[in-house]
């Protein structure tokens, strides 16, 4: 299997090696390398917690055993004869203990719970930059609501097992251990009775490990379904309203949700069994202790501190473990999200980083497409050996039919895909040879369907270009023929303009959109359909400010509306991904070709 190179995110987590069979613990270990040392500070604390957790019992028989023996006690026989110093010791080491306990509860809460967050802020940046440098192709294939799921519901799911989970095994391993062992030395007759049932307990919790994994699985796709489905309705809500489809999209709620209740369900009957089989099993191994170690203490074979000692300590090792069953759901939820966002960080990025570097001071903006072929994955090429020069500094127009090929052209140049075949070069080089983020840095984008973020009316037109002035970004909004509505907007450019812009109207938006892209001040700047939403007299606005638009820079406009571009230096006819005419207007029309019937049908008759 191809291995990629290890690289540190921005956080201290690793990325981890693509290895889909690996365990998800496993794979979260190795996440987590750069958290090493915190992890076993964490996990010394809630051993020694542990440890000091379980002295009290051992106290108590101590006390019991000078109640009953006196001078003859196990601490006298260590030196301390007198009963008031017996119990004087015996006060001095309880306060000691518990206040270690005390400590080391607060250092491993304050150390697990710290771990869970920085692992978590961390894996959610790496998921969410990781996501960020995937191909557009990706985000076609997947749902916004199923990504939000691993990037939120998923990390926040293992967050909750490293706050709580990870404490509560490390604690029950180290009640086994310690008082495993002290039976054994106190009496070994009685031991084996009360360490019987584990055996029983750990096959029990692998096989319900087992079979819990697949079915966690399943609940985490379906709350990814769910919110997928939320999330595509709450954006689409307008739409849903002027359908009058309310009805039948709760009807859709309604399913996706029963189907995630469906599947906790069938988690929960599984895991809900675990503690009372646990109980079953536990209580037989108390029970037993309880009576035997009674008959031994009364023939004397057990002294009365030691029998008091065995009974305390067999309910602190048994009955704790009634809790595995909670402790190994949440290990289980925890695995399952660890898998889905293990497998975002895998998702191998497509589109090749480049590595040549171009400053956008020293771009020209000469672009030449050589035979590009491109389709879009299980589809017919929708770009056919398509070859065209656009010289730098010069505005040229790409018109035809919807379905020419004509905005995928636009994702081709800023390579959010990937030719199969042919080149494409920006002043000679070969755009897959240029830094991915130099490359779209001299390229300003104008799109049809303008995407504002909810925030005021100036940041979104200084959105990539944050250290523009306030200056800079009124001096954009006049070009882009914005100043003027923006000026009459209840707080002017401190407006906040709504989700996806719409507060605003469409030809508003779109105007913001042109003095973003004027703002960033790029060498090549492409208009695609950048008056498709605008009245005649806001396209009318525009058309007067191209001059300064196009200004010393390479312009490509891709338009249905022919007389937005008829004073383009060249115009381009595509069809069937196919280059049909070019030439000026006036040319085109001479020519009685495609372009001359779109210009008589948005026209009428004249020539």
């Amino acid at each position: 299997m191809t291995q990629l190179k290890t690289n540190r995110q921005p956080g201290l987590g690793l990325r981890p090696q693509p290895q889909a069979k690996q365990h998800p613990w496993k794979r979260l270990l190795n996440y987590a390398r750069g958290y090493r040392q915190q992890i076993w500070l964490a996990a010394v604390c809630s051993v020694l917690n542990k440890i000091f957790d379980l002295a009290p019992p051992a106290l108590i028989g101590a006390a019991v055993d000078v109640v009953v023996q006196q001078q003859d006690s196990l601490i006298a026989r260590l030196g301390v004869v007198e009963v008031f110093d017996q119990f004087l010791l015996l006060s001095l080491l309880t306060f000691i203990v518990w206040l270690l306990e005390s400590v080391f509860q607060y250092a491993y809460a304050w150390l697990w719970r710290n771990l869970a967050q920085d692992i978590q802020h961390d894996l959610r940046l790496d998921a969410y930059s990781h996501l960020q440098n995937l191909e557009l192709a990706y985000f076609e294939s997947q749902s916004t609501g199923g990504l939000m799921s691993i990037l939120n519901d998923d990390i926040n799911q293992l967050e909750r097992f490293l706050d709580i989970g990870a404490n509560e095994l490390l604690q029950v391993s180290t009640t086994v251990v310690v008082i495993g062992g002290v039976f054994f030395v106190l009496a070994p007759s009685v031991a084996w009775m009360a360490m019987l049932p584990m055996p029983f307990i750990l096959w029990g919790s692998i096989v319900f490990q087992r079979r819990l994994a697949p079915r966690y699985m399943n609940v985490r796709e379906k709350v990814s379904l769910l919110n997928g489905r939320l999330s595509n309705n709450l954006s689409g809500i307008t739409t849903i309203k002027s359908f009058t489809a309310e009805a039948y999209e709760r009807s859709q709620i309604q399913r996706e949700s029963e189907a995630y209740r469906q599947s906790n369900r069938r988690a929960i009957a599984l895991s809900a069994a675990f503690v009372p089989l646990i109980r079953i099993v536990i209580l037989v191994g108390f029970t037993a202790t309880l009576f035997y170690g009674g008959l031994e203490a009364i023939a004397g074979t057990l002294s009365v501190g030691t029998y008091s000692v065995l009974v305390f300590l067999t309910q602190r090792l048994l009955w704790p473990l009634t809790r595995l069953g909670e402790t190994l759901d949440q290990y289980q939820r925890a695995m399952a999200s660890t898998t889905r966002v293990m497998n975002l960080l895998d998702t191998p990025i497509a589109i090749h980083p480049g590595d040549r570097p171009l400053p956008t001071e020293f771009v020209r903006g000469e672009l030449a497409l050589s035979n590009v072929t491109f389709a879009y994955p299980h589809r017919a090429p929708i770009i056919q050996e398509l070859s065209l020069h656009i010289p730098a500094g010069k505005t040229i127009a790409i018109v035809g039919p919807t379905g020419s090929g004509k905005s995928t052209l636009v994702k081709l140049l800023l390579r959010l895909y990937e030719i199969q075949a042919g080149t494409i070069t920006l002043d000679g080089i070969e755009l897959r040879q240029l830094k991915l983020k130099d490359l779209r840095a001299c390229i300003g984008l104008v799109s049809q369907d303008v995407f504002l973020f909810h925030g005021t009316v100036a940041e979104n037109i200084a959105y990539g270009s944050f250290s523009a002035t306030p200056e800079q970004v009124i001096a954009a909004a006049r070009i882009a023929e914005a100043d003027e509505f923006i000026q009459q907007l209840p707080q002017g450019y401190a407006t906040l303009v709504g989700e996806r812009g719409q507060l605003l109207s469409g030809g508003q938006r779109q105007r913001i959109a042109i003095a973003r892209a004027l703002l960033k001040n790029p060498p090549i700047l492409i208009l695609d359909e950048a008056t498709s939403a605008v009245d005649n007299e806001t396209e009318a606005a525009i058309q007067r400010s191209l001059e300064h638009i196009t200004a010393n820079r390479t312009t490509i406009a891709i338009a249905h509306r022919l007389s937005t571009v008829r004073n383009a230096d060249c115009i381009y006819v595509m069809e069937q991904g196919q280059l049909i005419e070019q030439g000026r207007h006036e040319d085109l029309l001479a020519q009685q070709g495609i372009y001359a019937n779109l210009w008589r049908v948005q026209t009428g008759l004249r020539a």
